[in-house]
């Protein structure tokens, strides 16, 4: 007697879900979190930390975004095939907690700053209401390419900085960091009143930064510090001139090997929404010089990993 089982199929890292705002909650001035759930999400499974995933959201002026139908190809391939005026807008966001519900779905909550450019995602966001749907490019593994805070096993003590947007994964990853492990955290928001309750096993040492109050940068407050000894890791995300500054700052004057930061651009200052719309319609037509086509292909890599085609999370982790 013989038997024969089918090869399981293999599962794509990333692909579309069909989500719904299960409810909204104002956690300061400047924050809002976005519930997303329902019975799209089956199959939803984030690997924590500093996890991210892409919302496809409506251009301005459109009611409903304009998603890729299925066919051949990734999904960001469809995507970049619809025309350029039409197409939904790409923007990444870190998954603050997610939790299975006992029907099989799963609860992904998202921090949204409420920015005063009018961006897609902060219209998006101000305007959405129980019930509204949302297509994401999430994670089907727990173990994929959009979970960038990987500290290697020696590594005796952790250094965390983050602005408002990059807040959402830092509150994360403190709550993952093995008890009683060191952890030196500077955490920037716009007003007092964004601060948050943070919960973690780690030994850490937290210092939130209020621009509303006159506190110095996290650059500065990190120029300032007496750093402790041994084999550290850093994490530095948020906007892009002072992630740039903080990790020249930790390699190049504080000695940290290279591989043992990463960088995470989450917005650029100066790049709006207008300005972020006409970068992603250049960039994702992009082919006629050698330069455009290294470019679009960095973006379809960085989409099909789970990060944002259109002003993406740059890793910033390369060698000074």
């Amino acid at each position: 007697m013989t038997s024969t089982t089918a090869a399981a199929p293999e599962v794509a890292p990333f692909r579309l879900f069909d989500l719904t705002v299960v409810r909204t909650r104002r956690l300061g001035p400047s924050i809002l979190r976005i519930t997303l759930g329902g019975p799209g999400s089956e199959g939803f499974r984030g690997g924590g930390r500093d996890q991210s995933l892409t919302l496809l959201l409506p251009r301005p002026g459109r009611r409903q975004a304009v998603i890729p139908a299925g066919g051949a190809g990734t999904w960001y391939e469809r995507w970049r095939a619809l025309p350029g005026d039409e197409r939904a807008v790409l923007r990444s966001y870190a998954v603050r907690a997610q939790r299975s519900r006992p029907d099989g779905s799963t609860e992904i909550d998202l921090d949204f700053v409420l920015h005063g450019d009018g961006g897609p995602a902060s219209h998006w966001a101000r305007a959405a209401a129980p019930g509204d749907r949302l297509t994401v490019a999430g994670p089907a593994g727990p173990d994929n390419t959009a979970v960038r805070f990987r500290p290697p096993a020696d590594t005796d003590w952790v250094l965390i900085r983050a602005d408002e947007t990059a807040l959402p994964a830092a509150a994360a990853v403190l709550e993952w960091l093995p008890a009683g492990l060191p952890a030196r955290v500077w955490l920037e928001v716009p007003r007092t009143e964004d601060r948050q309750a943070l919960n973690t096993a780690a030994k850490a040492r937290i210092r939130w930064l209020v621009r509303g109050e006159g506190a110095a940068c996290g650059v500065e407050a990190v120029h300032a510090a007496e750093l402790p000894g041994g084999t550290p890791y850093a994490w530095v995300a948020g906007e892009a001139s002072g992630v740039r500054a903080l990790r020249h700052h930790l390699v190049r004057e504080r000695g940290f090997a290279p591989e043992r930061v990463t960088s995470t651009t989450y917005w650029t200052r100066g790049c709006g929404g207008e300005q972020a719309l006409a970068a992603e319609s250049a960039a994702a037509t992009a082919g006629s010089g050698t330069a455009d086509r290294r470019k679009a292909e960095r973006m379809d890599q960085a989409a099909r990993q789970g990060g944002k085609a259109d002003n993406p999370r740059t890793r910033e982790d390369r060698a000074e």
